[in-house]
């Protein structure tokens, strides 16, 4: 079920439900952490209704003050400024024309500050949904899938907000207004000329671009494939002269380029419909008005100025559709990019804590597994009716082979996933009754592979205690044999460790996670396979850190040598998802079972003699 909803969250698609997507968009801005900017919200629609009003009434102005020249009316009559001048309405055109565009630039400057801040709370709140999201919608997204969706989503949130509210409203807002102008200033028959000029200009615009969409998205995949056919012959040159196959890639390149050409003029040409057909449009419409304008002055019911008002109302209201071709693009894809932005918000946890959970307290950190069985999703293997009691304190050991289900344990230890029978509880407490921040927060971890931030050594030996001391974090490290390493360095503890800790040896990584695991100083500290990628003298630097670090708790050790965990107090033996052996090493090794063949395997020795050699066993007293 994960692997599917990723897929979902992932995929393409189609164009999602634009209603749905604008409207939660929306509800952003009036959520409890943007209370502080519904002054600016507010202001920012008033100016933008303002601008739009005096966009419309500028052509009137024009219109009045040429009729005044003319002598034909007096001026301003018709927008209640009888006796104004010619000089008069002209600056009183001019400016209502500079804060029209003045406006918009003012609300732009101030406005920006709340789309970035709903910007900043989606994108927080997807970023951390997803870190509480279990750890399989982790483990079957494709890389940095997730990353692109906040960022997508993000972006297209900021650019419909700014894009509807402050330009497709706005020029529904003009229209109505100018179409409530010219119906009550010079007549009826206008205001409809205006309205359906701009509805055949949208269908016809919406029609022909969904129809480019289609042909754009097949151009796409052959410029995909050229540059593929490209990269793929360059790169792989040896294979190419090996098999004297020169000619056939560059006429492969040739018939790729070929197809890339004609879909590219196919493009170009329905590039030139849209054009060419928006313009056809957009020049009958004001032909039409201003034919009946002029007849109008003709007739004696209107005058010069308001043929002039008419014809620069409509270029006002038909200049922001030349990019309606574009904007319906990007608006569908858009509104694609925070639908799945949405649909990684709404996706629930298979983990997650119980409504009454409480915080987890450890005590003494006793763990009891009760017929414990699991299975990852799409494999037939795992954890099959486990049960098993380790005592608060003890060192215990986890051995057995590949996919025994070592690691499975542990991961359900964490309560990374829930066994699908079967209870789980640390010191009495079932691990669903407990929140997984308290739970983990007791829990001390300690991988294969210790994995850093690209950050400072202070800010990765400290991450499981942020706020511990800088004392604290050294005393930490020379307990994991890393104090003298750290002062060698000319920064210390400001050293930067590099992407993934590159800069640092594996021995050295290893000893950064044994020191914040004893920073935590968690009551249970797991071990998995904290040695088996170091060598043998790397190896025995880290096993003393560890024996540090196990001192005093509950100690589990996932090992693949047995030699690191034949001093536990006991060890469980795993094969295919059953505990088939556990108790101490020189027991296990006097069973000669699958333990003591391990045992002979790694240490090329007869199993009894090599625990002699140990110390696992005494010889019997003469």
């Amino acid at each position: 079920m994960a692997a599917a909803q990723t897929d979902d969250i992932e995929s393409k698609g189609e164009a999602a439900p634009f209603g749905r997507s604008v409207g939660r968009m929306f509800a952003v801005l009036f959520r409890p952490e943007m209370r502080r900017w519904r002054f600016r919200i507010a202001l920012a629609l008033i100016l933008t209704v303002g601008a739009k009003g005096l966009a419309v009434m500028a052509p009137v102005f024009m219109g009045e003050g040429i009729n005044a020249l003319t002598g034909d009316a007096s001026a301003g009559a018709r927008v209640g400024l009888a006796g104004a001048s010619f000089v008069a309405l002209l600056v009183m055109f001019a400016a209502a024309r500079f804060f029209a565009a003045a406006l918009p630039v003012i609300r732009d400057a101030f406005f920006s500050t709340v789309t970035q801040d709903a910007q900043r709370i989606i994108a927080v709140d997807a970023f951390r949904h997803a870190q509480h999201l279990d750890l399989q919608f982790h483990l079957t997204r494709r890389s940095g899938a997730l990353n692109r969706i906040i960022e997508r989503g993000c972006a297209a949130m900021e650019y419909l907000l700014r894009f509807l509210a402050f330009n497709i409203g706005p020029t529904l807002v003009e229209l109505a207004f100018a179409a409530t102008v010219l119906a009550a200033l010079y007549g009826i028959e206008f205001s409809v000329a205006a309205v359906a000029t701009v509805g055949v200009y949208a269908v016809f615009t919406i029609i022909v671009t969904e129809w480019r969409n289609k042909q754009r998205r097949v151009f796409n995949e052959a410029d995909t494939r050229l540059r593929g056919i490209s990269v793929d012959t360059l790169t792989n040159f040896e294979t190419v002269k090996s098999f004297a196959a020169e000619d056939r890639e560059a006429d492969r390149y040739d018939g790729a380029m070929r197809q890339y050409n004609r879909l590219y003029v196919t493009i170009m040409k329905s590039l030139a419909v849209l054009n060419g057909g928006q313009e056809f449009i957009m020049t009958a419409g004001l032909l039409v008005v201003a034919l009946m304008a002029g007849y109008g002055a003709f007739n004696g019911t209107m005058q010069a100025g308001d043929v002039t008002a008419i014809i620069l109302m409509l270029i006002n209201i038909y200049r922001p559709l030349n990019i309606l071709g574009w904007a319906w693009r990007e608006i569908k894809q858009g509104t694609v990019d925070i639908e799945k932005l949405f649909s990684l918000l709404d996706r629930g946890a298979t983990v997650a804590d119980a409504s009454d959970a409480a915080s987890f307290a450890p005590a003494g950190g006793a763990i009891r597994f009760d017929g414990v069985t699991f299975a990852h999703e799409g494999r037939a293997s795992g954890l099959k009716d486990v049960t098993f009691d380790i005592p608060g304190g003890a060192f215990v050991g986890i051995v057995g082979p590949s996919g025994a289900g070592k690691s499975t344990i542990l991961k359900l230890l964490f309560r990374f996933y829930d066994p699908q029978s079967g209870a789980i509880s640390i010191d009495g407490q079932d691990l669903k009754q407990v929140t997984q921040q308290s739970l983990r927060s007791a829990l001390g971890l300690v991988p294969q592979e210790v994995v850093l931030f690209n950050d400072t050594l202070r800010f990765n030996l400290a991450y499981a205690h942020p706020e511990a001391s800088d004392e604290d974090v050294m005393e930490a490290a020379r307990r994991a044999q890393l104090g003298d390493f750290i002062d060698s360095l000319p920064d210390g503890l400001e050293t930067r460790v590099g992407e993934r800790g590159l800069k640092l040896s594996g021995g050295e990584k290893q000893r950064v996670g044994v020191a914040r695991a004893i920073l935590l100083n968690p009551p249970i500290l797991i071990l998995d396979e904290a040695t088996s990628s170091l060598d043998s003298g790397t190896e025995e630097d880290v096993q003393q850190a560890l024996q540090e670090a196990a001192r005093g708790r509950t100690t589990l050790a996932v090992a693949h040598r047995l030699s690191t965990i034949s001093a536990a107090d006991f060890i469980l033996v795993l094969d295919d998802g059953h505990v088939i052996e556990q108790g101490a090493h020189d027991a296990l090794i006097a069973q000669n079972g699958v333990y003591a063949e391990l045992w002979r395997r790694q240490s090329g020795a007869d199993p009894m003699a090599a625990a002699m050699e140990t110390g696992a066993l005494k010889e019997p007293a003469e």
